[in-house]
């Protein structure tokens, strides 16, 4: 070729192939001159023929030094064409590109020099190249050569001024390149990525902002670089975007929510504060937009809320609290389902903050949205029944709140009560660390009367017996002492009065039945005394049992609270009330003569006033002992008015408890009633049912017996934190109560 192109001498071929840089710049400055000569006279076939002779023989030879003289003429002449350059671009530039992957440093250097001086000379004509361009710099910036990196940056630096200055850019053609890099981890390429972000967004007239969802993942991905020039580069570019989109009047949030959802869970701080940042600003900016995005958001803003780092649990409480404020509608998109799955999810949560936002939702959706909340009752009220073991009070207290929301339906609150007593009997530890509490809560929200009853009749047909016991225990001990049930009480003391409270009576005995001295403690406080005494009377030898002294031994001492003053008080009256005494003996009688709960009630009954017992005491009446053991209390009683009590207690014969007698003052004695119909209730009824429950617990304790080895007593922790075994005058509850405590009072321990 060198034959057919006369213009190039021999010497100058010779020399761009030399060794020596000042020999191969001699021969470009050569070329420049003759191409500069032919561009004056138009010659564009003699132009081509160097350009193809500079390619073909020198930029793409073997020769390391050949390709540096193709490159270096190539470059001249560009120059010598100046403004006739652009229709020769074609020829020129890719074979310098193709250097830039070049295995020798030297001809990727010339390389950067040679495009240099043809972008200087083209100009405005060069952006046609810019994606080639772009992507052969971009593999540059990270080259292992520091000097080829310093002429790449400086070939960059010239690239940019002249897209700034250019109408021909094309930014739709760019994204796909920028998008396909911004992943690469070379911290050069980062580098190399973001300034031209940077420089791009700086442009007036290209939109940049438009194309954020494309590249704004990549620039997430920088913040947690290992370089902190980088972390502040990516930062610096991003806070710009954020505050264009503050000012944009419109913006596409919904793309950017996804990316931004994703980056808020990463491991690395910074880049979860500026994810959640943005997310709490585009909910500010573009709520309603997000609709459809809720639960992805609330799905990292929830656990957001117990972030280790205090600024990011700041920022993600004010994003719960707006998205809480934007009220949505599923015919928005909001879907509520999707909101509730990200909510049941989190009441998982290893952080109390997390679940307690997480119940809030619940609430508020059933708020807003009931109807659409319940249709998915059966998937989130298993997660709300195993919140109430919670070690959090505060989890759990909110957790009835919702529960006692769902269940103001008839139908619902059904659905809680039987779910709840089955998710006692499974798991009785709860019933130990909750149970009060969750009774407690759930009588205030939603009525002490509509609980007890629904109880009441869930636990008359339970056939677990012995969870049955423990579960009325639990909720005699809660009727008892709980401040909740003050009205409840109230109700049920006017019992011979009230048709109400009779109703109300009946359908807690029918389970109550299953503890007698629930029952007895059922019949004190309805002031029924005679079938209390009854029911006393009726217990058998067998149920006499460790279990049954403990229960006597905590109403013992819950006769001495300001609960059962009224009931202290009648013994003031004991001709008045003499089936209390009766009962109180009773109770006595069952009680070992050295428990402590055996001396409080001797220690009661011996304040009893003698001379209302001998005013009341018809003269030269007199019966034999009902108590076949009274005779021992009377050894034992030896001071005080106990003896004339204990002699006018038989002088009452049981007969005569069903006559119509009237005090002096003309009202009916409380005491008449007799096991007869009284009052609208069929007491003998009544103790018929209660004897016929107490008989099926003895078949199933037998039962038990031949099947298993006989049960220890339950070990309960003292005072002193040690573990003994429970006896009939034990503080402690009874397995399943967590014990009512109120401060400065002595009794409200039990």
């Amino acid at each position: 070729m060198a034959d057919s192109v006369p213009p190039l001498s021999q010497s100058v071929l010779r020399n761009l192939a030399d060794k020596l840089y000042e020999k191969r710049k001699t021969a470009a400055l050569e070329v420049e001159s003759v191409v500069k000569s032919l561009t004056a006279g138009q010659d564009h076939e003699k132009i081509s023929s160097i350009i193809a002779l500079l390619t073909y023989d020198f930029a793409l030879s073997p020769q390391a030094n050949h390709r540096k003289g193709g490159l270096i003429g190539l470059a001249a002449a560009t120059v010598g064409l100046a403004s006739e350059a652009a229709q020769h671009l074609e020829k020129i530039v890719p074979p310098v590109l193709s250097s830039f992957t070049d295995q020798d440093s030297r001809v990727r250097y010339y390389a950067c020099e040679a495009l240099y001086n043809i972008a200087k000379v083209a100009r405005g004509d060069f952006i046609v190249f810019f994606n080639d361009i772009f992507d052969a710099l971009c593999k540059l910036s990270a080259d292992s050569d520091p000097n080829v990196q310093s002429a790449a940056h400086l070939l960059d630096r010239l690239v940019k001024d002249i897209v700034t200055e250019s109408d021909q850019f094309s930014i739709e053609e760019f994204i796909p390149l920028l998008r396909e890099r911004m992943n690469v981890l070379n911290p050069f390429v980062r580098q190399f990525l973001v300034g031209w972000i940077t420089v791009l967004d700086s442009v007036p007239d290209i939109d940049m902002l438009g194309f954020l969802p494309d590249f704004l993942d990549g620039l997430f991905n920088m913040l947690s670089d290992s370089s902190h020039e980088i972390r502040q580069q990516a930062d610096q570019a991003l806070a710009e975007f954020l505050q264009e989109i503050k000012n944009a009047p419109s913006v596409d949030y919904g793309r950017m929510a996804e990316i931004l959802v994703q980056r808020a869970g990463s491991p690395d701080e910074f880049t979860r504060l500026t994810s959640i940042t943005w997310i709490n600003e585009f909910v500010k900016l573009g709520g309603d937009q997000l609709v459809p995005y809720y639960a992805d958001i609330l799905g990292v803003v929830l656990p957001s809320i117990s972030d280790k780092e205090e600024k990011i649990r700041v920022v993600a409480r004010e994003t719960n609290e707006e998205l809480r404020t934007i009220k949505a509608e599923p015919s928005e998109g909001f879907d509520i389902g999707a909101v509730l799955v990200i909510a049941r999810r989190e009441l998982g949560n290893d952080y109390e903050a997390t679940r307690l936002e997480a119940l809030r939702w619940i609430s508020v959706l059933l708020e807003r949205h009931r109807t659409e909340v319940l249709s998915f009752l059966d998937d989130i009220f298993p997660a709300l029944l195993t919140s109430l073991s919670d070690p959090s009070d505060e989890v759990a207290l909110l957790v009835l709140e919702v529960q006692a929301c769902i269940a103001r339906d008839p139908q619902h609150f059904r659905h809680l009560m039987v779910f709840l007593v089955h998710r006692f009997n499974s798991e009785h530890s709860l019933l130990e660390r909750r149970g009060t509490l969750a009774l407690r809560r759930l009588c205030q929200l939603l009525g002490a009367e509509r609980v007890y009853r629904e109880l009441a009749t869930i636990l008359e047909g339970e056939a677990d017996l012995e969870f049955a016991t423990i579960m009325v225990q639990a909720l005699n001990l809660i009727l008892l002492t709980a401040p909740e049930l003050a009205d409840l009480r109230a109700l049920l003391k006017v019992t011979l009065s009230t048709p109400g409270s009779r109703d109300l009576f009946v359908a807690l005995y029918a389970s109550w039945c299953h503890s007698p001295i629930a029952t007895v403690s059922l019949c004190l406080l309805a002031q029924a005394y005679p079938h209390a005494s009854s029911v006393i009377q009726s217990l058998g030898e067998t149920d006499i049992s460790v279990n049954l002294l403990v229960q006597v031994d905590k109403l013992v001492r819950l006769l001495e609270t300001p609960i059962f003053a009224y009931l202290r008080l009648q013994l003031l009256e004991p001709g008045r009330y003499p089936q209390l005494l009766k009962t109180l003996y009773g109770l006595l009688m069952l009680l070992p003569q050295q428990s402590s709960a055996f001396k409080i009630l001797r220690t009661r009954l011996k304040t009893v006033p003698s001379h209302s017992v001998m005013h009341t005491q018809p003269h030269g009446v007199s019966t034999p002992s009902e108590f076949p053991g009274l005779s021992a209390i009377r050894r034992s009683a030896s001071a005080g008015p106990f003896p004339q009590i204990l002699s006018h207690i038989p002088s009452i014969p049981v007969s005569s408890l069903s006559l119509q007698a009237t005090e002096p003052d003309g009202e009916k004695n409380a005491d008449i009633i007799s096991n007869g119909s009284v009052a609208g209730i069929n007491f003998a009824s009544q103790l018929k049912q209660f004897e016929h429950m107490q008989h099926q617990h003895r078949l199933h304790q037998g039962a038990n017996n031949i099947f298993k080895p006989p049960r220890r007593p339950p070990i309960v922790p003292n005072q002193n934190g040690q573990r003994v075994e429970d006896r009939p005058d034990s503080q402690k509850s009874p397995r399943g109560v967590a014990t009512p405590r109120s401060p400065r009072s002595t009794w409200s321990q039990y």
